[in-house]
């Protein structure tokens, strides 16, 4: 491998799904300023995320529909066949 072209600040970061809770220790240049305790007792940076394997439809195998401000509802309305 080429040497100089990669980061230096490698440290363990606590990823936390925070739609299912799941949290799992990696290693990462993530830049964070939240902490939290993992399982062995020592403090690591915390990253949020929205979305993980755990809570992803194609990973888990079950399809989440997400209704934002009623768009189905909407799209459903405007191109319902009229009687």
């Amino acid at each position: 491998m080429k040497q100089g072209i990669h980061p230096e600040s490698y440290r363990f970061v606590v990823f936390k799904d925070m739609s299912n809770g799941h949290s799992f220790l990696s290693k990462s240049t993530y830049a964070t300023k939240e902490t939290v305790k993992w399982e062995d007792g020592n403090e690591y940076p915390l990253v949020k995320l929205e979305i993980s394997n755990m809570s992803h439809p194609f990973y888990t195998g079950k399809n989440m529909l997400v209704d934002t401000a009623g768009r189905i509802d909407k799209f459903k309305k405007r191109y319902a066949k009229k009687d």
